[in-house]
């Protein structure tokens, strides 16, 4: 229990726990805190999470329930209105119920408002793979795929149907680390890298490399990938295709040539092939001579309910929060999102903030905070509020020094910008879903 709240917990009919921590001097609003499993079971669980201790302090009741599996949403779906009733229950009605949520919690925070928005006042969305479950999981495949076929075509490591995950994960790990040890397998790296639009950045604490650095660049692009990408890749993938019951993702009509074409590191690719003396076209014609990977039917249709996004915000507004330096999701996830929204007319409905700061979710309290206030006041306000950079930057820094750390604890100094993120090369949101239906 956090000091000075009062703290509600127990069991929804599904039988995932919940937990609610109100403030004695409680606002009235209530953030329904969307979080992703911990990625190993010795991560601390979300109510002893710094930004949810920070929130409970400003006067907000927070209230989540426990994920068990690593792609969440069904479970954060099916269990959205009990977690309402035990709310209500506990703290009466409220005056606002915003859905708050980092990474997968972000998606989960926008899948609500498109499945449940007579439910919700806003949402706050972090850091989220915003162009939605099949998007995100082709992207993955596309770089895994990369991987495979260029680096390590004879080795046992599995990009679908993984049968043993904690092997598997073995494997890419001493792949990825043979690899950044030659020139001409660095380069291939670069290129898999590139096709999912991997930033050169990856250190909160340090300075974005300058863009002729095409070698550093590479580097924060490797530390991606030991970090946390190649978990994901090839071993958290084997969770979503038994949840699927199949694989959801295909490649079979991709061309990487054309990828590579709009990548925001082709530059990077280009200078390390020379370097290494490799033909980049022989490489390209050679995934593209590949057999390529299909998507069972069942599965894709699990993950478009699980979820893909329609851009139908039912009249309630949206902020997005991202940093540009997201090698994890990177920041082209909210041109995905804005687009969909602005085909169905909801633009009004959505603003996107951005960071500069490398780091996936490395917003600091303070950051967040200032992205709520501005939620808050459009709620209620029926408007959106200034949200230059300046204007936020300002605001941030009037909370002081101990609200301007990361997450983590880190000190930094408040980084909104603008910033225009280029295009998600492999959309798939609602309008693709229609096409294929015709």
């Amino acid at each position: 229990m956090l000091i000075g709240t009062v703290e509600h917990e127990g069991a929804l009919p599904s039988g995932s726990r919940y937990l609610i921590e109100v403030p004695k001097l409680w606002n009235g609003v209530v953030l329904l805190f969307r979080h992703p499993v911990p990625v190993t079971p010795d991560e601390p669980p979300w109510d002893s999470d710094p930004l949810v201790a920070h929130l409970v302090g400003l006067g907000y009741a927070v209230a989540g329930s426990a994920n068990t599996i690593f792609w969440p949403l069904e479970l954060a779906f099916a269990d959205h209105h009990a977690l309402l009733e035990v709310v209500g229950r506990a703290l009466g009605p409220a005056r606002h119920t915003i859905a708050l949520g980092q990474s997968i919690g972000g998606l989960i925070s926008a899948g609500l408002v498109q499945r449940f928005p007579g439910s919700l006042s806003g949402a706050l969305a972090m850091c989220g793979n915003m162009a939605g479950a099949v998007a995100t999981h082709n992207r993955e495949l596309d770089i895994a795929f990369v991987v495979k076929t260029l680096i390590a075509p004879r080795s046992d490591l599995q990009i679908t149907g993984i049968t043993d995950p904690y092997a598997n994960l073995r494997c890419s790990r001493q792949v990825l680390e043979q690899a950044q040890a030659a020139p001409s397998a660095r380069a291939r790296l670069a290129l898999a890298a590139a096709i999912g639009n991997v930033p050169g950045w990856h250190d909160p604490a340090t300075d974005e490399p300058p863009p002729e650095d095409h070698e550093g660049r590479q580097q924060n692009q490797h530390a991606w990938f030991r970090e946390i990408c190649f978990l994901v890749f090839f071993w958290a993938r084997e969770q979503v295709e038994r949840q699927a019951g199949g694989n959801p993702s295909w490649n079979t009509d991709v061309d990487y040539c054309e990828l590579l074409a709009g990548s925001t590191s082709r530059d990077v690719v280009e200078s390390l092939y020379a370097a290494a003396g490799l033909d980049l076209d022989r490489d390209l014609e050679r995934l593209g001579a590949e057999p390529r990977i299909a998507a069972d039917p069942a599965a894709l249709d699990y993950l478009e309910r699980h979820i893909v996004l329609s851009g139908d915000l039912g009249g309630v507004p949206v902020l997005t929060l991202h940093t540009d330096g997201d090698g994890l999701v990177t920041p082209d996830h909210q041109q995905a999102y804005a687009d969909v929204v602005n085909a169905a007319g909801q633009q009004d409905l959505l603003r996107q903030l951005f960071i500069h700061r490398a780091g996936h979710c490395t917003m600091t309290l303070a950051e967040v905070v200032t992205a709520l206030d501005a939620l808050i006041e459009r709620i209620e306000g029926g408007s959106w509020p200034h949200l230059g950079p300046r204007t936020l930057n300002d605001a941030t820094r009037g909370q002081g020094a101990q609200s301007n750390v990361l997450v983590s604890g880190r000190p930094a100094e408040a980084r909104f910008f603008d910033f225009d993120p280029p295009p998600f090369t492999r959309r798939y949101d609602i309008r693709d879903v229609t096409a294929a239906l015709r």
